[in-house]
């Protein structure tokens, strides 16, 4: 198997080899899925093909926040973009080098280690399909294989419904929450009232990583995003920065005359 992604270290290509593609179907396959999934990414039509990982050990950049000023911290959002989606390209190109036609159950994981508080490694990790039925085009719209974050269990009930997973898309926003001052702090001791500065603060900064994961969907030519999830998570920065981090699979029907027959579907999952 000759090495198209430079990207790729080589023992993953030799892992890569092992495992069950078009080009070897005698090798075996490797998954994260629970056997409940693994029989219905099956009975959706699919054969998983092998655990694909994608890593990006990333250097977060420092930036200066002011005490008073609610902010977005747009270079750490920069960084964690960036980052996740050094990942997804390369969990992706592991997808492309076994001919896989997406990748279900992708998980992003964030780690940290004792190298250093500036340094984190971003993974991404989900089991590649590929779609027993040659005929069908189960790709993104830019013909990569899709990606998709959804269980065994829902990605079969998408399937059902006459709708199919296009791309995991996501938006980041890392922001700076305003401290109060020492006297506005005293004179609320004791209240039932509402903090408007920081509802809205972290109202803005939901809005914001909301609205960039939608924009990416459109990119996607989807229908809609379903399974969103949006994650808070303050990665060693401090109390008052924050990033709100949504996700969730974009989606299109299988046809473009589709409607969902609820009945037969009600059934078919109460079975």
């Amino acid at each position: 198997m000759a090495n198209q992604y430079e990207d790729l270290p080589q023992h993953a290509l030799e892992r890569l080899q092992g495992l069950r593609s078009q080009g070897n179907p005698q090798g075996v396959f490797t998954s994260d899925l629970s056997v409940n999934e693994y029989l219905l990414v099956r009975e959706a039509g699919f054969e998983p093909v092998g655990l694909v990982v994608g890593s990006s050990v990333y250097h977060i950049g420092f930036q200066q926040s002011r005490w008073r000023q609610s902010m977005e911290m747009d270079v750490l959002t920069q960084a964690m973009y960036h980052a996740r989606e050094l990942a997804m390209s390369r969990m992706e190109e592991e997808a492309q080098e076994l001919g896989a036609d997406g990748v279900v159950g992708v998980r992003l994981v964030v780690n940290r280690y004792e190298w250093g508080e500036s340094l984190a490694e971003f993974m991404a990790i989900g089991t590649a399909v590929v779609a027993r039925d040659r005929n069908a085009n189960f790709r993104s719209f830019k013909n990569k294989p899709f990606t998709s974050d959804l269980s065994g269990q829902d990605f079969w009930t998408l399937l059902k419904a006459g709708y199919r997973p296009l791309s995991l898309v996501m938006g980041s926003c890392v922001y700076h929450v305003a401290h109060q001052g020492m006297f506005q702090s005293i004179g609320q001791t004791g209240q039932n009232l509402e903090m408007p500065n920081f509802t809205q603060a972290l109202y803005d900064a939901r809005e914001l990583a909301m609205e960039r994961m939608q924009a990416e969907a459109h990119e996607e030519k989807a229908e809609g995003i379903v399974g969103v999830r949006i994650e808070e998570g303050s990665h060693g920065w401090g109390s008052h920065v924050i990033e709100f981090f949504a996700v969730g699979t974009a989606v299109t029907p299988t046809r473009a005359d589709h409607t969902i027959e609820t009945p037969s579907l009600v059934l078919a999952l109460n079975d």
